[in-house]
């Protein structure tokens, strides 16, 4: 038996007509052609089935009306077994009604036995529309493909970056932290045994330099690693809230729920960068005076919305090729299957959305268990 997907090399028709003369007729038309095709006739419903099951055809005529049963019953035949050829009716009058609702369920074209002499015209249209569609078929395939490959690329790309800034993070606060407690010691022992003016005040004016020091190290922590994530991502999106407030000096508002129950740490995380992400372009390009953070989560989603009343932005400025920090929260969002909107007018702020179901939490914790054993949040 060939495969139904198969393609036969020259062109094959196979004809669905209990007429013999009207058979003849059609064989003598397109034999007319440079390279006539091989045509097979068929009668019946499951000579018709037989037929498509052995044999591979590049195309179907066929008669609207025949006995016991019509074209229609044929294509749906066709359609519930797959079968991805053109099919062509080609029929007596079978009135307008009947035409029209073989074109909307689906079928190619349609050609009336009186105009005969149309028919490899038909054929070769249907044909070549054939060839399009699969070729766009493929196209929208191997797109899929491709962005099903990227999506996983920016997945394992996310991840790493992540567990590299958790390693970072460490190696600062081991490292870096470690050394600027031990120089904070040997100062203030230096200064209780030292009652020189002058060498005191460089000793203090050392402290400060080094507690300057400790504040940005810990800065850098909190941005490479958030910790603070430990506790939740309410108390971390607060955190995150105050210290925003406390640099801008722009007025920020929260709206969340008292608790939440146990995220994934993938979500909280997305959650988190998104926040973050958002309040560090405010700070860059909003010229705002008010930051709203509206934060709620039933059982069945998770919603993040930071708004501002800055000067917003245009369409056009969104879909810049230069606009990483959006796409990257929108591939971010895509990773733990949520998504992310934008709305924003020029002169009247921006919001940016994200939407998490939660409907498939445990299995996303699941997930992240398996391929991320070291939790690096």
């Amino acid at each position: 038996m060939t495969n139904k997907d198969e393609t036969p090399t020259r062109l094959c028709i196979l004809h669905l007509e209990d007429s013999e003369q009207d058979h003849l007729l059609v064989t003598r038309e397109l034999s007319k052609a440079p390279d006539p095709p091989e045509i097979r006739r068929v009668e019946t419903l499951s000579e018709f089935a037989r037929e498509l099951a052995s044999n591979p055809f590049n195309l179907v005529l066929a008669d609207y009306r025949l006995p016991g049963f019509t074209a229609l019953d044929a294509w749906q035949l066709m359609q519930k077994e797959k079968y991805q050829v053109p099919f062509i009716l080609l029929s007596g009058a079978i009135g307008e009604t009947a035409a029209v609702e073989a074109i909307k369920a689906g079928i190619s074209d349609y050609l009336p036995k009186s105009d005969l002499v149309k028919l490899r015209h038909v054929i070769q249209r249907a044909v070549e529309m054939q060839k399009i569609r699969a070729a766009k078929e493929r196209s929208d395939f191997e797109l899929f493909q491709s962005e099903q490959r990227l999506a996983s690329f920016a997945q394992h790309l996310q991840a790493t970056i992540e567990q590299e800034r958790a390693a970072i993070a460490r190696e600062i606060h081991d490292d870096i932290g470690g050394s600027l407690a031990a120089v904070r010691f040997d100062l203030s022992w230096i200064e209780r045994h030292n009652s020189d003016p002058t060498t005191i005040s460089h000793i203090r004016a050392a402290t400060e330099m080094l507690q300057y020091a400790v504040d940005a190290s810990q800065r850098i922590m909190m941005n490479l690693r958030p910790a603070i994530l430990d506790q939740g991502l309410i108390p971390a999106i607060h955190w995150l809230i105050n210290d925003f407030a406390k640099r801008t000096k722009i007025e920020t508002t929260i709206r969340a729920p008292g608790q939440l129950d146990s995220l994934p740490k993938a979500i909280q995380l997305v959650a988190y960068r998104t926040a973050q992400e958002a309040l560090t372009n405010i700070a860059k390009h909003a010229q705002c005076t008010l930051v709203k953070i509206d934060l709620s989560g039933d059982e069945n989603v998770l919603t993040l919305e930071i708004s501002d009343n800055g000067r917003g932005a245009s369409e056009l400025d969104l879909s810049k090729a230069q606009s990483f920090g959006i796409r990257g929260l929108k591939e971010r969002a895509k990773t733990i299957g949520g998504w992310m909107d934008v709305s924003s007018q020029v002169g009247a702020g921006l919001a940016i959305t994200l939407s998490v179901p939660l409907t498939e939490a445990e299995k996303i914790r699941q997930e992240q268990q398996l391929n991320d054993p070291s939790n690096f949040v």
